[in-house]
């Protein structure tokens, strides 16, 4: 049966990147799963998958098993294989640098900001016409002495926690009223200052 949606949430798979800036879109995933009851498995292609609904919308929750910078291969694989959904319908949750830790916002489409693994989704599915979550992780403090790549592989801090937290419950909150409701709704409730 053809999904009425899918939700991919970006990240590395594997234990040593479990907690690291750049799974926001794993926990995102995981959270959606456990609020459901479900379980995530094997799915078609590098991905684990489970079945998720919201009122009559029947859909898929996705954790490509590439690594981030392969991650439209599991894109691809996934709507090649359930024939869908349309392109609007694809909704991406991935980390975000140039969001403060704990903001978040959605888009209906657009470039993929110096994203590898938008990159990889937008060059595998040919448009960056499907809508994305992004999850802001904020910028390392110049004075941390990372680099970008640092950052988004460190694990949060434990002052942070609370705000990763928040951000993964508002953000199951936003995902439930996107299928349930579009991308507008999503946006206008959750793109606030």
């Amino acid at each position: 049966m053809r999904p009425d949606f899918l939700v991919l949430g970006l990240g590395n798979p594997g234990p040593e990147y479990d907690g690291t800036r750049h799974n926001l879109g794993f926990l995102v995933i995981d959270a959606l799963a456990a609020s459901e009851g479900e379980t995530l498995r094997e799915g078609p292609g590098p991905s684990h998958v489970c079945g998720y609904s919201v009122g009559r919308m029947r859909g898929i929750l996705a954790k490509p098993m590439t690594l981030m910078n392969r991650s439209g291969s599991a894109a691809r694989a996934l709507v090649d294989r359930l024939e869908g959904p349309d392109l609007e319908s694809i909704l991406v949750v991935t980390d975000d640098l140039d969001l403060p830790l704990g903001r978040l916002r959605f888009r209906r489409s657009g470039g993929d900001g110096g994203h590898n693994g938008l990159r990889s989704v937008m060059g595998e599915l040919g448009s960056g016409g499907f809508p994305r979550l992004r999850l802001g992780i904020g910028r390392p403090e110049e004075e941390a002495g990372r680099d970008a790549i640092d950052h988004v592989l460190a694990p949060f801090l434990d002052e942070e926690r609370g705000a990763v937290t928040g951000v993964v419950e508002r953000a199951v909150e936003g995902v439930r009223l996107f299928v349930a409701e579009g991308i507008d709704a999503a946006m206008n409730r959750f793109n606030a200052p």
